[in-house]
């Protein structure tokens, strides 16, 4: 990612140095920009988690793949409880402050560019909706049948995302309506984060109700077992590796 494009890492970065003015912003295809949660999430302890995501923890395992990590709030807390783990982020910036902040394995690399050199897996967590960053159903169910390769039985997939449905909201309700229409799913954002001068790529953002994503993850080798629920339509599904066919 270019200097340019690292909104995420230098919003996060004026955070840690201390501007908590600090103000992120997510702008939709459709022209829609909304104030973001911003960095403060990035940097909350366990203890101001919400109590879905920290109950989402007891499910962790083994060795761990902390997908979308940022400054390593998650992947921080359970190196801490033990665990070997492995973050992955495209913002160089954001990397950069989870090695300062004591994250010993964080790499600058994509989702989709995960391969077996990273090794096995005992525990994938895609928490703050990073299950979304899959972007579509097609190419999502082959990044998914990807981990599954690189994990074995017993692994787990920790997959927070957001159902989009639940709103009274004009906007909202016309933009799934206008992505039915284009063939897409109801909840398949094209967005990008602005902050100051720097925006990312536009990139698709795939939020899904628990029944989607049940569908989505069909035929890849994971199976929900579990949902753990959230406000405002958040959640953590938890998926359970089985042997594809």
């Amino acid at each position: 990612m270019r200097d340019i494009e690292d909104a995420f890492g230098h919003a996060a970065h004026d955070y840690a140095q201390g501007d908590t003015s600090v103000r992120e912003f997510v702008e939709r295809d459709d022209g829609l920009i909304e104030l973001s949660g911003g960095p403060a999430a990035y940097f909350a302890s366990f203890e101001e988690w919400p109590a879905y995501q920290r109950r989402a923890m007891e499910y962790v395992q083994g060795r761990v793949l902390d997908v979308g990590c940022n400054v390593g709030r998650v992947g921080l807390y359970l190196q801490e409880r033990g665990h070997d783990v492995v973050g992955i982020d495209n913002s160089p910036l954001a990397l950069s402050i989870a090695r300062q902040r004591g994250l010993r394995d964080a790499r600058e690399m994509a989702l989709d560019s995960v391969d077996d050199s990273l090794g096995r897996f005992d525990t994938i967590v895609m928490m703050g909706t990073q299950f979304g960053i899959i972007g579509d159903p097609v190419e999502g169910r082959k990044i998914l049948q990807r981990l599954n390769r690189l994990s074995g039985p017993g692994a787990r997939v920790l997959a927070e995302s957001r159902d989009p449905y639940p709103t009274k909201d004009p906007d909202h309700l016309v933009y799934h309506q206008l992505n039915r229409d284009r063939g897409r799913m109801g909840g398949q954002v094209r967005i990008r984060v602005r902050y100051r001068r720097y925006a990312t790529p536009w990139t698709d953002l795939l939020l899904v109700s628990p029944t989607e994503m049940r569908e989505v993850i069909e035929g890849t080798g994971w199976a929900s077992t579990e949902l753990l629920c959230g406000d405002k339509g958040m959640y953590v599904a938890i998926l359970e590796w089985r042997k594809r066919r």
